[in-house]
């Protein structure tokens, strides 16, 4: 597979079914639109699967793991190490993705892109190791162009594996200290909006670690002058292995006609990668949340998709991601089991 094969695969939604959900959702037993986002939710169901009534029997969520030089510049609360050491709690179920995955009836792909540590093989991590973590973006580019075609193609490669296991609907997420800093970095690039008005505090830093954090940013798209109509040459700069993954499995997804539900601040970053190599990829993403991270907004606006719901979280991942899966299942239920007027022997409107 290329990245450019991959690319044109993904064809437009298919519009007759989003039309003849729309006709059942205007004749089941309910006032027109009374359901809100619920009702549009399921029409974009319908147009992404090519299904007037579809159905999400298999959830898939992928956690993708990696690190990244630029936590030398001091911008992350936490060390280095926690990012091995939560992939594996991944892999023991006992983080917050495990409990809300089992809560929704998501199976949990854990996913090594770039860890900074020799991962043992063990049951449950799929090995996509690009190499163990990224450069300081701060310094030099974070990657080479071949790595962050590597990373987009691993990603890809994640989502092909997981279809023949059954896949409907696919939700994204991460962990790698340190990186919500080049998601910043990708989002100022390709949104042209300022660092330092999309820059939040991430893991918790104080005021101090956020001057260090769009400092390191700064100094990274000034060293690195990624190009903001070449969404690869920006991954390759100031991305990271995680964000190039997400990236290529949401790809991966859509020339499936699957939907990708977007967790939080770096998945939004790696849809943003996603929209700038493919902008057809566009109506298949769906926004879980607005994180409580201060530029996601402004992403998910430059993107144009509105989050489902609003819980401040910021936690990523995939916790958002889960949630936004079992809205996306309650809407294709209630198009599918509710009765139309006709069926249930109820008068319509006057």
């Amino acid at each position: 597979m290329s990245l450019q094969a991959l690319i044109r695969d993904i064809k437009p939604i298919d519009e007759e079914a989003r039309a003849a959900a729309r006709d059942r959702q205007d004749r089941l037993t309910k006032p027109p639109q009374s359901l809100g986002r619920l009702e549009e939710l399921s029409i974009q169901l319908a147009g992404i699967t090519g299904q007037a009534l579809p159905k999400l029997a298999n959830k898939v969520i992928l956690t993708m793991a990696g690190d990244h030089g630029v936590v030398a510049e001091g911008v992350s609360a936490f060390p280095q190490e926690v990012t091995e050491q939560m992939v594996l709690n991944f892999l023991r179920g006992g983080a917050a993705i495990n409990a809300l995955a089992r809560h929704v009836g998501a199976r949990v792909v854990v996913v090594d892109m770039g860890v900074a540590a020799h991962l043992e093989p063990q049951p449950g991590l799929v090995d996509k190791k690009v190499a163990l973590g990224t450069q300081n973006m701060a310094r030099g580019p974070a990657m080479t162009r071949k790595q962050a075609t590597r990373a987009l193609l691993a990603g890809a490669e994640v989502v092909e594996d997981e279809l023949k296991k059954g896949l409907d609907i696919l939700g994204v997420g991460e962990m790698g200290i340190a990186n919500t800093t080049p998601s910043t970095a990708i989002a100022a690039v390709l949104s042209g909006i300022p660092a330092d008005r999309l820059a939040g505090r991430g893991t918790g830093v104080d005021v101090a670690g956020l001057e260090r954090k769009i400092g390191a940013i700064e100094r990274a798209l000034k060293v690195n002058h990624p190009d903001p109509t070449d969404a690869l040459d920006v991954l390759a700069k100031v991305g990271g292995f995680e964000i190039g993954g997400m990236a290529g499995a949401m790809l991966a997804a859509a020339a499936h006609h699957r939907p990708v539900m977007v967790d939080g601040f770096i998945s939004t970053a790696a849809a943003l990668v996603a929209v700038g190599l493919a902008p057809q990829a566009r109506p298949y993403l769906i926004a879980s949340h607005c994180s409580q991270e201060r530029g996601h907004r402004l992403m998910l606006e430059w993107l144009g998709l509105k989050p489902l719901f609003d819980l401040d979280m910021r936690l990523g991942e995939g916790t958002g991601a889960a949630l936004g899966i079992s809205l996306a299942d309650a809407a294709c239920k209630l198009l599918s089991e509710m009765a139309t007027f006709d069926e249930a022997g109820v008068s319509g409107r006057a």
